[in-house]
């Protein structure tokens, strides 16, 4: 299970040939499905037309990155309708309000919840009077771009915790999501030195302060792919998109 915010803006990489494909720029809901049926690209070619990869071409969403098998799982959604369709809908859901079937308002959406292997919708994150509460996707009749659509007895159904979404018990959901994110990091960190190691930088790169943190010209070690790693994901993508072989 991740947060819409979780996926937004990571780095799509391709596994064939390790090039990154882009970044995430939005999910596009179903509202039709409960789900996120497209992930669009932000790359800085894609100027003309909007790209986007089907969430089902998606291999693995980790901390640092989303996973696709090659760049042929990039569409032009122009070539697609129905995808072109969902996108003009606009659907967000994050900062929606949320009323029931009878016309009761009762609340706002703080965050949404995705699986991240089917990309089905499970649930979301309310803000409630002066509380946070939790309901399953299960209580929702429409998703729509200016109200979401509840069941009138929601409220009965509210969630104290987040974690209860996945079906998950509570106190076994830190545990369990702290092995295979652990697992997922430590494969691709591995990944990434194996990629960057023994290519050129095309341009000088900067720590989060300002400060030179490798200069144009460095054929990247291992050490060098591991302090990238150890400054955060935005310097590794700042590493994967100025290199040459």
């Amino acid at each position: 299970m991740k947060k819409s915010t979780q996926i937004s803006s990571l780095p799509i990489i391709s596994i064939a040939d390790g090039n990154q494909v882009g970044k995430v720029k939005s999910l596009v809901i179903n509202p039709d499905k409960g789900s996120v049926d497209f992930l669009t690209i932000e790359h800085e070619d894609f100027q003309v037309s909007v790209k986007a990869i089907p969430f089902k071409k998606v291999v693995g969403i980790g901390e640092f990155a989303v996973t696709v098998d090659s760049e042929s799982a990039v569409i032009d959604l122009n070539e697609i309708p129905i995808a072109n369709q969902l996108v003009n809908k606009k659907i967000k859901i994050t900062n929606t309000k949320v009323m029931t079937r009878k016309g009761e308002l009762i609340g706002e959406v703080i965050e949404y919840f995705v699986d991240q292997d089917t990309g089905n919708i499970l649930g979301m994150q309310l803000k409630v009077a002066d509380k946070e509460v939790a309901l399953s996707s299960d209580s929702v009749v429409t998703f729509g771009k200016d109200i979401i659509i509840v069941n009138e007895d929601a409220a009965s159904h509210f969630l104290n915790s987040v974690e209860e979404l996945d079906g998950t018990a509570p106190e076994l959901v830190e545990e369990l999501t702290s092995t295979v994110e652990d697992e997922e990091v430590r494969a691709l960190k591995e990944k990434q030195i194996e990629l960057l190691s023994g290519k050129t930088l095309t341009k000088d790169v900067y720590d989060k302060n300002g400060n030179v943190l490798f200069y144009e010209g460095t054929i990247l070690t291992p050490e060098h792919v591991e302090r990238a790693q150890q400054e955060g994901p935005s310097i590794v993508v700042e590493l994967s998109m100025n290199v040459e072989a």
